[in-house]
């Protein structure tokens, strides 16, 4: 079923419009007002026919908000103005097609909304086609069905089964362990090991031990022999996050494992031989760091096996409000809380914010909203953000 919201302040002229939209399978929903539109924009219509002009605002500031909300929505104006610059904005806005209001409009507007039905129907079976290719089960904590999404599971779905270095960037809060985790999860290593280690909170005079081990007497306060982080993870996964922030000495000692797969404790000559997979990641530029002198360039190319990146949050569009449903939902069963929902305005509050934190400030602002919220609808006034950095 396609759903066509038809904005127009005419009602007569809105009717005529659904009567010529007439068409198998469409919804037609008629509003006489831009806000009356805006409250029901997360009804997520497929097609939008909006008024340029208004009685409560410009048809232009509406086709703002809507790419802002979902572009993926396609819209198309109708005027009575012929204005060139007009017409030029409202296409780079993403506007499919600008209508005037005269004696052909119907019949224009009529052809442009089944070339869009048609294109929307491809793209459902595109979208039929991707589900039937990606076993959302596997990936069941990785949340969001936005094509940037899909574009991640697609590439962790190619890299699962193999043993290839894997390097997963992207800024911080986006997930980079969770997609180290389903890639573990899903290849032939699942029943072993899966070792985190953030490199950058260990401080630098126990890393190397951190990682290797050590034996008894091998430093001051030794006191007894340790498994390191590699041994821990053999048979299995080790996930190195911060990888930049590694010292460029231990580095080499990295590489050196990479090459050989084997590794010796502090103060011990015996060699452990390693079967595992290695998955790094980073929130920043590695070749930057290798052009500050921070980073081995050997190293970086050796680590870039095969890539996955993840999009910030603020690219992920509607995913924003299926990922703060999941964490109001998650807050509710763990803390025995009866559940929450969010208002049409807390939506857009939320899908306006530029979450530089990412899917984690995103968790953080919701479980400190659903504790503060005393009603069961959260409101845009409700909205805990955390404080400017």
């Amino acid at each position: 079923m396609i759903k066509i919201f038809v904005v127009e302040d005419d009602l007569v002229y809105g009717k005529l419009i659904e009567r010529a939209l007439k068409i198998d399978n469409i919804e037609i929903t008629i509003f006489q007002n831009g806000q009356e539109f805006l409250d029901n924009l997360h009804l997520n219509p497929d097609i939008v026919t909006l008024d340029y002009s208004l009685p409560d605002m410009k048809g232009i500031e509406i086709l703002k908000k809507i790419v802002a909300y979902n572009p993926d929505i396609s819209t198309i104006l109708l005027s009575g103005q012929d204005e060139l610059n007009v017409v030029v904005e409202v296409y780079k806005l993403g506007a499919k097609s600008y209508i005037i209001k005269n004696e052909n409009a119907i019949v224009e507007l009529n052809n442009c909304i089944k070339n869009l039905i048609t294109s929307l129907n491809l793209k459902k079976e595109v979208e039929h086609l991707r589900d039937e290719l990606i076993d959302r089960n596997k990936y069941s904590h990785i949340i969001g069905n936005s094509p940037e999404i899909f574009k991640v599971l697609m590439l962790i779905q190619k890299v699962e089964n193999s043993d290839i270095l894997t390097l997963v960037t992207g800024k911080s809060g986006t997930g980079k362990e969770l997609v180290a985790q389903a890639i573990h999860d899903n290849s032939p290593r699942k029943n072993k090991p899966f070792i985190a280690v953030n490199v950058a909170a260990i401080p630098a005079d126990l890393i190397e031990s951190e990682l290797f081990g050590h034996e008894k007497g091998a430093f001051t306060g030794a006191t007894g022999k340790r498994k390191g982080k590699f041994e821990e993870a053999n048979g299995g996964t080790i996930f190195l996050d911060e990888i930049a922030e590694m010292d460029i000495n231990l580095q080499t000692k990295l590489l050196r494992v990479l090459q050989d797969n084997k590794i010796s404790k502090l103060g011990s000559n015996k060699i452990i031989k390693l079967d595992l997979r290695i998955i790094a990641a980073t929130n920043k530029s590695l070749g930057e760091r290798v052009k500050e002198g921070k980073f081995r360039e050997d190293l970086y190319y050796r680590i870039q096996g095969f890539l996955i990146n993840l999009p910030p949050l603020r690219e992920r569009g509607n995913d924003i409000i299926i990922l703060a449903n999941y964490f109001l939902e998650d807050y509710s069963k763990k803390n025995k809380i009866e559940a929450k929902s969010l208002d049409n305005e807390a939506k857009t509050t939320l899908l306006n914010h530029p979450w530089t934190g990412n899917v984690r400030e995103l968790k953080s602002v919701i479980e400190r909203t659903f504790l503060i919220c005393e009603t069961d609808v959260i409101g845009k006034d409700d909205i805990v953000f955390s404080d400017a950095i």
